[in-house]
Parts: structure tokens; sequence; C-alpha cells
């Protein structure tokens, strides 16, 4: 993303001077920074806690660089323990530039507190989603919606070519099957999905499964795989994948992020997910505080898209919805429109998010 508001930068105000922090991309643009950043993508507390001393660092160290360089904004990506400590130090230092963070953390879901920490630090959110907006409106920080650029970035898949690639004839219902990405996901949450998909294609001639395979977890997957009493269709190659999803009528899919690219690509997705009881105790009493896992149900504020969590995530109970939607066209209808809106909110105005960016950097920056 801070590649793309770099070039727009760039095409609005050719005579724009930039430097920062930043990965290969912004390097191949010419933009880097002196400034130690390894070792500060950490996961987990107790890695947190070890690396609080490269962190603290790296911001005395980085903030030092823009006191120095005086610019008139500072844009705040990613690394979130990192950004919100630099906009502090930069504030609390009396530096004038404008402090604005690029995509906010995701307060509607976990640790709605972020919101006030962001408000205290810095002048302006550049945020995803207009549904985000409310949770910074609270604290009285400003904000400006770019819409999701993972849309922006999209193309739409051609099913007839994968349909052709494949040899799956017209009159057979696709149904797709996203069992995860990670180990644990394959462990916890795969062998449910696959059932499901096993009842819904069972004595059903005309019906197509497809599945996607993370290289990640592909031996685990193709295991899976072999256990299946239908032939199975597996997708390993990235660049089939928008094809692969605008083929699917249906798809049964781990919670994640898929579930909005398959949404996009108008396949109907029913979702489920399941964590340990204590993980699960934890988010669901303290830190998730989002009615959904999905954000097309989020976008909407309702359930178009079947969300089977936790107790709720049962083979029969995914297949018994997937069925549904293959059968009854009026309910694959419905939430295919569903999905349409919550697409069309998420989107925003259509516009590259990058150039909506760099047009309030440059406006705040005068």
């Amino acid at each position: 993303m801070g590649a793309d508001v770099i070039d727009a930068l760039r095409a609005m105000a050719p005579d724009v001077s930039i430097s920062g922090i930043g990965g290969e991309q912004m390097r191949a643009r010419g933009v880097s920074s002196d400034v130690d950043m390894s070792g500060l993508a950490v996961i987990g507390l107790i890695e947190g806690l070890r690396a609080y001393g490269r962190v603290k660092k790296a911001v005395e160290d980085a903030a030092d660089v823009i006191a120095k360089a005086d610019p008139d904004s500072v844009v705040l990506i990613d690394s979130w323990g990192f950004m919100w400590r630099l906009a502090r130090a930069l504030k609390l230092r009396g530096v004038r530039a404008k402090r604005i963070k690029l995509i906010g953390p995701q307060v509607w879901a976990t640790r709605p507190g972020r919101a006030r920490v962001l408000a205290q630090w810095v002048d302006h959110l550049l945020c995803i989603h207009p549904f985000e907006q409310p949770f910074y409106k609270e604290w009285g920080l400003p904000t400006t919606v770019i819409g999701n650029p993972a849309l922006h970035r999209l193309s739409k898949g051609d099913a007839q070519a994968f349909r052709a690639r494949h040899g799956v004839p017209d009159h057979a219902d696709i149904v797709g099957l996203l069992p995860g990405s990670r180990r644990a996901e394959l462990r916890s949450v795969a062998p449910t999905l696959f059932a499901a998909v096993k009842q819904v294609t069972a004595g059903a001639a005309n019906r197509q499964v497809v599945c996607m395979v993370a290289p990640s977890v592909a031996a685990e997957v193709e295991s899976l795989a072999r256990e299946h009493p239908g032939k199975l269709i597996l997708v390993r190659d990235e660049a089939e994948k928008a094809d692969a999803f605008a083929s699917m009528k249906v798809a049964i899919a781990c919670s994640g992020t898929v579930t909005t690219e398959l949404a996009a690509q108008g396949a109907a997705v029913v979702t489920g997910y399941k964590l340990g009881w204590i993980t699960w105790a934890l988010l669901r009493g303290i830190l998730f505080k989002s009615r959904f896992t999905s954000l097309i149900n989020v976008a909407v504020d309702r359930e178009v898209i079947p969300e089977f969590i936790q107790t709720r995530f049962q083979d029969k109970l995914i297949g018994d919805a997937a069925a549904l939607r293959l059968d009854d066209p009026s309910v694959l209808e419905a939430q295919r429109e569903g999905q349409r809106e919550a697409i069309r909110i998420m989107a925003g105005t259509g516009r590259p998010a990058a150039d909506i960016s760099a047009e309030t950097i440059l406006s705040l920056s005068k």
C-alpha cells in the first residue's frame, strides 16, 4: 500500500520529496532510511516483550531522523506497536508535521481502546471502511474513508475459462472448498469442511468440488483430498484463483479474508471456524467485540454469509446451508445481492485507495 501511495503522490505532485522506512517495493521507488527495523515483526506476548528494547530504539532513531528532516507530514503504516509510539514521540517533541495513519487497527473487531490511542497521538486516519469511522469519531479523530485496496486491485475471474481448462460441463454446479492456509486450521477446521462438502455432493452427479490448495499446507490438503470419495479438482496455482472463485456457485470456506474475495467474485459463501475453548473465551469475552467474523456481514450489519462458529461449527449445519443455496435459486440470489451490497460499501467510491490517500495527504500537508 505504501508503494501505491508513493506512486499516486508523485503523479499528483511531481515535485514532492519523499523519504521513509519501508519494504522492498518502497525501496524500489527510492524511499529508504538508515533506521534499523529488523526484528520488529514479532508475534505473541513474550516475543513482544523481548522486542521492546529494539522497538524503543527504532522509535527514537526514527524520531531523530524525522525531526531533522522537518517534513510537512508523516504517514504511518503497519507495525502498530512501533507506529503509535513514533506518533507519540513526534508529538511530544513538538515536530510540526501532520501525523497521518494509513489504515487503522481493526477496532470494530478487537481492542477498541486502540481508537483512543490513535486519537491521542495522530492528526488524521485514512481508514478502509465506513463502519470504522464511529469508533474514531467517539474520540474526536478525523477520518477519511479510502475504500478497500484489495477490492480495487481485484480482477474479475473468467468462470468459463476455468471450466474449459478443467473439463467441467456448463450444467455442473461448482462447489468451492477453502479449508484454510495454516496448519492449525487444517487440524481443527478442515476435516469438518471436507465432511460438509461430502454431504453436499453425496449422490449429486452434477456437483463438482474445486478445492483451493495453499502452498503452506499443500501436503495436508492433498492427504485429506485422497480420503474424499468423489473427484476433487485441486487448484494450486495462484494465477487460477480468480477464475476458480468466479466459477463457484457456492463456496464452503474457513473464516478469513478469503470470504471477501469469494463474495467479490460472486460465489455464495458459507463459512465457519473453531478455536480452542480457552482462546475463544478470551477473544469473545475480552477482545472480540463484533457480532460477526466476516467483513461482509460487518459491512451490512446483518448475517448475509452464514457463519458457523464454535458449537455451531458442525458439518451437517454447514452442509445444509450450502445445499439450500445450491437447491433454492431465491436463497442463492438473495445472498449474492447482500454480498454485492457489502462489496459496494467496502469499495467506497470505487476510486483507487492510493489516489484518495494521496489527495488527503497533500491537502493536510499544505
